[in-house]
């Protein structure tokens, strides 16, 4: 074998070996992760945090009411956990949901005004900071807002697997909550789920999750093949540029 053949091969064993070493998934991971069936998921378990933004809504209520044809006032949660009106104060709302913060605010409401009504005061969630994010071999990378109902299934559907992408061997890792500890990854056969609607891996995410869509075996070695000889052609491209008369 020539040296010309003898780099090339070497990159190939160098790449395949690299990928299976990627790939440390555990399948007993998955237990961790709760099937959309078995949550409530609605925005009523939604923890607020900064910078969260809230719409607080309440009839006839002179201080929640906005100009034009906005309905309630809207707020971002301040950096100190907090949001605050002129009558009713600053009410702390990090670490509770929209209905409790809609209950704190109902009480103070009571010794200013006559409300009626079993809920009086909606709170509303309008944008959210709560994230997870989707890597690797997708047309729509990147962070993206976290709600409660998202599921693998669905967030893989709206990052889009590109061409490249091995659908077969994605990874769903969730972060340890311990500072230095374990993640928990299951690899997702995300093929058999679209083609054969196999949705026992079609799980809720939480924030923080992470997905990462790998490349196939062919187009990592292509990736990996083109970083390794750009720079030698970019070198060579100067060179002849530079020796060029």
């Amino acid at each position: 074998m020539t040296a010309r053949q003898i780099v090339p091969f070497m990159l190939v064993i160098v790449s395949v070996s690299f990928i299976a070493g990627c790939f440390s998934s555990n399948p007993e991971d998955i237990q961790v992760f709760l099937k959309p069936s078995q949550a409530d998921v609605t925005m009523d378990n939604y923890i607020l945090q900064p910078p969260d933004e809230v719409t607080v809504i309440a009839s006839n209520i002179p201080e929640l009411q906005s100009g034009g044809s906005q309905v309630g006032q809207t707020q971002v949660i301040r950096p100190d956990g907090k949001i605050s009106f002129e009558n009713i104060g600053e009410v702390h709302v990090a670490g509770k949901n929209p209905r409790q913060v809609a209950k704190i605010i109902s009480d103070r409401l009571i010794a200013l005004y006559k409300l009626t009504g079993e809920h009086p005061v909606d709170v509303r969630v309008e944008n959210q900071s709560k994230l997870y994010y989707v890597v690797g071999m997708v047309q729509r990378p990147g962070a993206q807002v976290f709600t409660g109902r998202e599921t693998t299934l669905s967030a893989i559907s709206k990052a889009i697997p590109n061409n490249l992408a091995w659908k077969e061997k994605i990874q769903v890792i969730r972060p340890s909550s311990i500072p230095g500890g374990p993640s928990k990854v299951f690899a997702l056969d995300f093929k058999s789920m679209v083609e054969q609607g196999r949705m026992e891996q079609n799980v809720l995410l939480q924030e923080g999750d992470v997905i990462y869509v790998p490349p196939t075996i062919f187009a990592s070695i292509g990736l990996t093949v083109g970083e390794i000889l750009s720079p030698v052609l970019q070198g060579a491209s100067a060179a002849a540029a530079f020796a060029a008369p």
